[in-house]
């Protein structure tokens, strides 16, 4: 599992990378030659992604080390400490964005970007809309936040290459002030992701519980062994992309040690075997 991981992740990133590496260049190149500040910043977003891929690779490594002694619940949080880079980096990506932007609209600073400008906006929003299925459809695949995202990550650029195409529609039509109007809709656009990203990468270290949804399947599994009379209690936290459960359940009092233990195994088992995402499950049995 781990193996085939590493595997996606390598060739969703690898792919990914040489397009973005590709946009990025003819973004920038027909941004500075159609004189188009919003396609430039585009440009900037795109070689962002570059890095960003590069991070959850490398988180992903490190969060597919097994247990060792001075790790024994694994390595797996190396993955949202990384995946929170990725949202620092996107914000300063923003940031630098908004305040070019900024700039020029204080200084007066307009110029009209070339008619070539759409082309290059409309081959990047297809392609990076593309990047955006293909990347989630992994980190669907191996249950990774950090590919997911980077899978956000490229929509961002997909919504930021569209905002830039408004800025150069309106800028040919004569309201020049419209592409730097652009580049600052595509700050606030990135900045949101960021915060987003690195919202989802705290609730993973901060051991919050799963969601309701899980919580009731866990629920199902427990009561359809035969034995158990209760759930006394169920404390469910995120590590990760992982999932452990601590869990008390209560049986007959009457029950010899074994069946008991039985049933506790049983549940443990299955828990484990039918929700992909738990790494354990500790089950307690109280007498009832």
């Amino acid at each position: 599992m781990q193996k085939n991981t590493i595997t996606i992740a390598n060739r969703i990133s690898r792919v990914t990378i040489i397009w973005n590496v590709i946009l990025a260049v003819i973004k920038l190149f027909i941004g500075f030659l159609g004189r188009s500040s919003a396609l430039i910043s585009d440009g900037i977003h795109s070689f962002s992604d570059v890095i960003s891929t590069f991070c959850v690779l490398v988180g992903l490594k490190l969060s597919q080390k097994p247990e060792d002694s001075d790790h024994p619940y694994g390595h797996e949080k190396f993955e949202p400490i990384l995946t929170k880079i990725l949202a620092f980096i996107l914000f300063l990506t923003a940031i630098s964005i908004g305040m070019t932007a900024i700039k020029n609209i204080l200084a007066g600073n307009y110029t009209t970007p070339s008619s070539i400008t759409i082309i290059a906006a409309l081959f990047s929003i297809g392609i990076k809309e593309w990047m955006y299925h293909y990347t989630l459809k992994g980190a669907n695949k191996i249950n990774s936040s950090a590919l997911k995202a980077d899978a956000w990550h490229h929509r961002t650029d997909a919504l930021s290459s569209i905002g830039s195409l408004i800025g150069i529609v309106g800028a040919l039509i004569g309201y020049p002030i419209c592409d730097s109007l652009a580049s600052i809709i595509i700050c606030l656009i990135i900045l949101k992701a960021s915060i987003d990203i690195f919202l989802q990468a705290a609730n993973q270290l901060v051991d919050k519980a799963t969601d309701e949804n899980t919580i009731n399947n866990i629920k199902n599994i427990i009561f359809s062994v035969e034995g158990v009379l209760s759930i006394d209690s169920l404390k469910t936290r995120i590590h990760s992309n992982r999932l452990y459960i601590d869990l008390e359940i209560s049986a007959d009092k009457n029950l010899s040690f074994v069946k008991a233990h039985n049933i506790a195994e049983k549940v443990h088992n299955n828990i484990e075997e039918q929700i992909e995402i738990v790494k354990h499950c500790t089950v307690h049995i109280n007498p009832k």
